[in-house]
């Protein structure tokens, strides 16, 4: 592993997130797996830990351990609070290892609670990258600038919202109140222009040790090895600074699933497993700066994205003509209606808002918020 890797201390306010998925984004139960695959896209996470009265998530106990996550006990106490607790309990935890593992580098710090800007403070100020990690409608706008990096739970690829996030802000947690028990179902995994449409039935890969399971699934298993490949790439794109090469690809594969092995699927070496994917058009290789490590990429298919958008304005028009303007929410459904294999995560686009949005951007659409059907209306302009 190279030592250029950064090393991560990822600390969860559990209940703070699971409730704000919930009631932000209608999202339950908690999904941890973007959460596991966005961190290792950026470096090795070498503390899992989480914060709740597991009483409340009984059910989640099993499959939080299966991801390796530590849990941490945090009683609900007669006539005490147990928010006071449980952030006390984390912030402490956090200090004591910043001083105590000087190896690590990046804390990750999973709420929307500003109570913890005082933390993440401390830590920049002790020389660490902080990340954090929140419901965009139930982060307090204090949190995010005062990290290095802020994730949006609703944007990491794999959460799918039900709902249109809440305009107003919440705590994410009443005081009192007992939370549903959550689970951790698995990832949706994302494919460029160039994967092939047998590899989006499903859009759901099994692969994955940061994705619970109900039982264990080998790589050697996975039907595409192209879309954990092409998952990666496209997170790598989004977050390096410069190309991404295939030593860097196979590492962070390798954060995603140790037992990843191309031998299991065929292939001596991970640079023929690279040139396979170049000739089915999921990756395209570049000559790197170093000899036998070749930068990575996708290719570009301009004529595909056409396509999706083309298919897009047509059954948007199609509905329009029927006398009442379509909503985004079962817009997805329709377009496959025309095209069974059609997904917005083909062609780069981590939602189907996003791809609606892109598709505004380039004038091909008209989109409103109405706040009586709490959705977006959409029209074809003219």
């Amino acid at each position: 592993m190279a030592n250029d890797d950064e090393r991560i201390a990822l600390f969860l306010d559990y209940e703070n997130l699971a409730i704000g998925a919930r009631d932000g984004l209608g999202v339950s139960p908690f999904d941890f797996g973007p959460v596991a695959d966005a961190l290792a896209e950026r470096g090795r996470v070498v503390v899992r830990r989480a914060y709740a009265d597991w009483s409340y998530f009984d059910a989640d106990r099993r499959l939080l351990a299966r991801a390796q996550v530590e849990l941490i006990e945090i009683p609900q106490r007669i006539g005490g609070s147990r928010k006071n607790a449980a952030d006390i309990k984390m912030a402490v935890d956090a200090i004591e290892l910043a001083y105590e593992r000087g190896f690590i580098t990046t804390f990750a710090i999973g709420t929307g609670d500003s109570d913890f800007t005082p933390l993440v403070h401390k830590l920049r100020e002790l020389d660490k990258r902080v990340i954090g990690i929140g419901v965009q409608s139930s982060t307090s706008a204090l949190l995010p600038p005062a990290c290095d990096e802020f994730l949006f739970y609703d944007r990491l690829p794999g959460v799918e919202p039900s709902q249109e996030p809440k305009r107003g802000r919440s705590r994410g947690r009443q005081p009192g109140a007992m939370p549903p028990a959550v689970s951790l179902p698995s990832v949706a995994i994302p494919t460029p222009s160039g994967a092939t449409a047998s590899a989006e039935a499903g859009e759901v890969d099994r692969v994955g040790a940061d994705v619970p399971v109900d039982e264990p699934v080998a790589a050697g298993q996975d039907s595409d090895v192209g879309l954990l490949v092409a998952r990666t790439l496209s997170g790598l794109q989004r977050h390096a600074d410069g190309p991404v090469r295939a030593s860097m690809l196979k590492r962070a594969i390798l954060r995603k699933d140790p037992t990843f092995d191309e031998a299991d699927q065929g292939f001596r070496g991970f640079g023929e497993l690279l040139r396979h994917l170049e000739s089915q058009r999921v990756v395209e290789l570049r000559p790197g700066s170093a000899q036998g490590d070749p930068e990575v990429t996708f290719p570009e298919d301009d004529s595909a994205d056409d396509d999706a958008f083309r298919l897009l304005v047509d059954v948007v028009r199609e509905l329009q003509a029927s006398g009442a303007l379509p909503q985004l929410s079962g817009l997805k459904n329709q377009l496959r209606k025309r095209l069974p294999a059609f997904s917005e995560k083909r062609y780069g686009f981590n939602s189907f808002l996003s791809f609606a949005k892109a598709a505004r951007a380039r004038g091909l659409i008209a989109m409103e918020w109405d706040d009586d059907a709490g959705d977006y209306l959409l029209r074809v302009p003219g």
